[in-house]
């Protein structure tokens, strides 16, 4: 068994870690709701989520010229897909990440049940849609001093999946090689 929390972050306050930050996202202001041109939304979701080196990079599949450029080629292609990317789906997704929180008591009852050495907290310093203080929260309430792995990624985004490949593979890998010699 491994915990895996994508996308998760913690709220920094002693009574509630929320999932997802509500009051801090910028999702939830009032701008959200006033139309924006596609290229003001792909302009603005590109910086929230990927840092300014990572998208001014050269494409490393060699299709575009930027990673930034196969990012604005890969959304467009989502939103083209209109039984998929519905903005029903988004805002009924906005309203369950907002709302969704566990109390310190809620993670370490969660992290006791997985167990710590099988929990990994990976985070990149540049974050805009999940701020640092959130994942440090969550691996400090899962249990960091007690085994829970936390990584934070110097210069990255929110997607190291995409803007670390090989150090978001490493990662899990040991993760998985970890949890299997728990065994």
């Amino acid at each position: 068994m491994r915990l895996g929390l994508l996308g998760k972050s913690a709220q920094p306050d002693q009574h509630v870690v929320r999932l997802y930050d509500f009051q801090d996202r910028q999702i939830y202001s009032p701008g959200v709701s006033i139309p924006k041109s596609p290229d003001v939304q792909l302009d603005d979701t590109r910086a929230r989520m990927f840092s300014q080196s990572w998208l001014e990079a050269p494409d490393e599949h060699g299709d575009f010229p930027t990673n930034g450029d196969r990012f604005a080629a890969m959304d467009l292609e989502k939103r083209q897909d209109i039984e998929g990317f519905t903005r029903k789906g988004f805002i009924c997704q906005a309203i369950a990440a907002g709302w969704h929180h566990k109390s310190p008591e809620q993670l370490r009852e969660l992290a006791d049940k997985v167990g710590r050495q099988r929990i990994q907290v990976l985070h990149g310093s540049m974050d805009e849609m999940i701020s640092v203080p959130h994942g440090e929260t969550l691996a400090r309430e899962l249990g960091e001093e007690e085994g829970v792995t936390k990584i934070i990624v110097q210069g990255r985004g929110h997607v190291l999946h995409l803007e670390e490949k090989i150090l978001y593979h490493e990662a899990l890998q040991r993760m998985v090689e970890k949890t299997e010699n728990l065994n």
